[in-house]
């Protein structure tokens, strides 16, 4: 079975998404600037004095939605879009109702009951989600003003697939955010559909390089941003990684 579509990594993804700060790390002197970061891909890489009226946005491998939501609170459309049926029905009740009840697991088979919530104050009625491909997005999508994955290309078994359609994706003088951790696995990501990560020549081959040369054609590096998250698997055991975000300006 497809990881992503288990309750587990669903009531994960849920608390990772929608966890308050002591729900999520309760413990003092935890990595606290880790949390919230599907807020922190919007707050600290949008653009937002440059985005025109009416602006519209793309999310693509949206989880269970929390950064499709934060990017409606700038843009009058939002799609979000993800590969796993149980993450996107789960963002759909949220944009419905507002809330999801969940389990958040605490050792064994002992939980806390939690709600999820869409923050006050965002329009939720401005996102959408569907089940998709980000290999195979429906050419009926259009184009946006601002694109946005995270941590996604590093999950995709073709990356470059996905990156080649970015130009048509975003508008002209739009912005295209991708952050990742580069945590290539097989598993995911056959070796030789890498962006980096490897030797090439001889030389280190960084996935912020390969990136690049996927991209400059049609998009100019604005800048990059390092940004950390945590993700709790139970009460004693995190997931703390450090995503590097790349800013891109469609040409």
């Amino acid at each position: 079975m497809n990881p992503y579509e288990t309750d587990k990594l669903l009531a994960e993804y849920l608390l990772f998404h929608y966890g308050s700060a002591a729900e999520v790390l309760p413990w003092k002197g935890g990595p606290v600037a880790a949390l919230d970061f599907p807020a922190r891909c919007i707050r600290e890489c949008l653009d937002v004095a440059s985005l025109p009226a009416g602006a519209c946005a793309l999310d693509v491998g949206c989880a269970v939605g929390r950064a499709t939501f934060e990017l409606a609170r700038h843009c009058s459309v939002v799609i979000g879009i993800d590969y796993s049926v149980r993450f996107v029905e789960a963002a759909g009740i949220l944009a419905r109702d507002g809330a999801l009840p969940y389990r958040r697991t605490d050792e064994g088979e002992i939980s806390t009951p939690l709600l999820a919530e869409v923050p006050q104050g965002i329009p939720r009625e401005r996102a959408s989600f569907e089940q998709g491909d980000a290999h195979d997005l429906r050419e009926s999508l259009g184009s946006f003003d601002v694109v946005l994955a995270a941590n996604l290309i590093d999950r995709l078994r073709d990356p470059r697939r996905f990156l080649a359609r970015t130009p048509a994706l975003v508008r002209a003088g739009g912005q295209l955010v991708i952050t990742s951790p580069y945590t290539w696995l097989q598993e995911y990501t056959p070796p030789d559909h890498w962006l980096g990560g490897f030797a090439e020549d001889g030389s280190p081959l960084t996935t912020l390089e390969g990136l690049t040369r996927a991209l400059s054609d049609h998009f100019t590096l604005v800048g990059t941003k390092e940004l950390p998250f945590l993700i709790r698997e139970h009460a004693r055991k995190y997931q703390w990684s450090v995503a590097q975000a790349s800013i891109w300006r469609r040409k």
